[in-house]
């Protein structure tokens, strides 16, 4: 109960009800006169929100109204995207958080997260202090560099970890109070925003070299004094800079990069569900990228582990794996790969991206770009000349910039192929056939990894979490999905999926000796007693 009254309570976010409140409790907290008589059900406030979504007319002005419904009602905003997750999920996160990082400074409202700049250097630990709520068990934190795949936005990319924050309220019932988004404000190299006199960010080039690591190095020892039972999720860091800080971390404390980590397990989980289809066995399986970043490499390396596995070598895992770069085919002697790339450079002449395909035949292929359309009409056509079912992950975010559309997909495979994509695409029928485009969203993954963890007080996160939520996923999709061509489960189901994926981590914590609680005697209730329902 709250000690506040009147206006007090209507302005907190977190107890409002609004018209929800009964006649007892307006009595109790003093609202007599400050409400409308009619008292309301939250199922009526749901029907009113929605409503007034569908008179907006654009996703960003949804985006808008929801962000100022979850200042103003917080239960009522949870329980309107759990119940209407595939509708809204892309409202508020991918692809519309694209658009709204790109405005963040010009829809700023209210502050919904937590600001370090260069100017904190020696007083991190100090102003976090500020932060009211004490008991913080995830973090999501990212620099701006490299959102989504829009490049550097500066501090207004801090939409990102308001949006995954979200996600695992939503997804993995993560409650909202345990929830900081963080932003590592060190400036940007986006003479736009530095010219904007909107811009919200600290005005200046981004601090880089050995003072960045230093900050950052203060940020996650700050954060180790005040939440020691944290989770830390880096999101959204350029490549070289995401990998040095998982290396240098991944071991040390509970942490993991979504971009690298997530994106795998997302990945492999509809590679695993796409032998389904193909009838190829995963470790039968030879697979192409296009793109060379953090992403890609990434899913590569978690592949390795997969491939490993079912018993193949480390060498023969390699062999499996293939990349094109924007200079071609990665391949030994080039002078221009960064160290995350040197496992996958194998020896073979030069080639380019079509007749890299031409010669080696994969018979899976995954975009990890950022350039919209670089599947071309040629290349879908090349892969189905080589396979009876060609699978196609177009992976970049947001929808603009994946590497193809589903409809385009399909029709220049003549329905062959199996599809799907990191930003969500609407069922395609092609010849009389309905196709169900599965979307490969993180927010399969990292929030039943993140629930799993904090719920087992897990000491680090170990690649074998990844693998292991990658195929609790992939044994959730059903026969009916796999029929419809889809490679995920349905998004409504997200709850279930993310305790399933929460148990199935936290179990293998225990058993490698990662968790710090005592096992509970019936594991998978007790996590599902801790998410957080924001029904009244």
């Amino acid at each position: 109960m709250t000690k506040k009254r009147n206006f007090e309570v209507l302005q907190d976010g977190v107890i409002n009800k609004s018209l929800a409140f009964s006649r007892e409790e307006r009595e109790e907290f003093g609202l007599r006169g400050l409400l409308p008589y009619s008292v309301g059900t939250q199922e009526l406030q749901l029907t009113r929100l929605m409503e007034n979504l569908r008179r907006k007319e654009s996703d960003i002005e949804r985006y808008v109204l929801l962000s100022a419904l979850q200042d103003r009602n917080e239960r009522l905003f949870y329980r309107a995207v759990i119940d209407n997750i595939e509708q809204l999920m892309p409202v508020i996160y991918t692809p519309t958080v694209g658009e709204a990082c790109r405005e963040f400074s010009q829809i700023f409202r209210e502050s919904k997260g937590f600001y370090i700049n260069p100017e904190d250097k020696g007083q991190i630990s100090q102003i976090l202090d500020n932060w009211p709520k004490k008991d913080i068990r995830v973090i999501v934190v990212t620099d701006g560099q490299r959102i989504l795949g829009l490049g550097d936005l500066g501090s207004n990319g801090m939409g990102i970890p308001i949006g995954k924050l979200a996600l695992y309220c939503a997804c993995a019932g993560i409650s909202p109070d345990q929830c900081l988004p963080v932003m590592l404000d060190v400036g940007t190299n986006n003479e736009e925003l530095l010219n904007d006199i909107l811009y919200l960010g600290y005005p200046h080039k981004r601090l880089e070299g050995e003072a960045y690591f230093e900050l950052v190095d203060e940020f996650i020892e700050a954060v180790q004094e005040k939440y020691p039972k944290a989770l830390i999720q880096f999101e959204d860091f350029l490549t070289p800079n995401a990998y040095t800080l998982l290396n240098k971390y991944r071991n040390k404390v509970l942490c993991f990069n979504d971009d690298i980590q997530g994106t795998a397990a997302v990945t492999l989980s509809g590679v695993y569900a796409s032998s389904r289809i193909t009838g190829t066995p995963f470790k039968d399986s030879k697979i192409m990228f296009l793109g060379a970043g953090s992403a890609a490499t990434g899913i590569a390396d978690l592949m390795v582990t997969a491939y490993e596995k079912e018993g193949l070598s480390k060498e023969e895992a390699l062999k499996r794996l293939w990349f094109v770069d924007i200079n071609g085919l990665v391949v030994s002697g080039r002078d221009d790969l960064m160290a995350h790339n040197l496992p996958y450079a194998h020896d073979h002449q030069p080639l380019t991206f079509v007749d890299a395909i031409e010669e080696i035949k994969p018979n899976i292929l995954i975009g990890a770009t950022g350039f919209g359309g670089a599947f071309t009409r040629e290349v879908i056509e090349k892969m189905t000349a080589i396979n009876e079912r060609p699978v196609i992950f177009a992976l970049s975010n947001p929808t603009s910039r994946a590497e193809c559309t589903a409809h385009h997909a399909y029709a220049w495979s003549n329905g062959k192929a199996i599809f799907a994509s990191g930003s969500p695409f609407n069922k395609v029928t092609y010849s009389g056939r309905v196709h169900k485009p599965g979307q490969g969203n993180n927010a399969y993954i990292f929030p039943g990894i993140g629930l799993g963890a904090i719920h087992a007080e897990m000491s680090t996160i170990s690649d074998e979490a990844f693998l292991i939520a990658a195929q609790t996923l992939a044994n959730q999709v059903s026969d009916e999905d796999i029929e419809l061509g889809s490679l995920y489960p349905p998004l409504p189901n997200i709850r279930e999926i993310s305790l399933n994926i929460a148990e199935a981590v936290a179990e293998n914590a225990y058993a490698t000796g990662l968790a710090k609680r005592p096992r509970p005697e019936n594991l998978k209730q007790s996590i599902a007693d801790y998410m957080f329902d924001p029904t009244y």
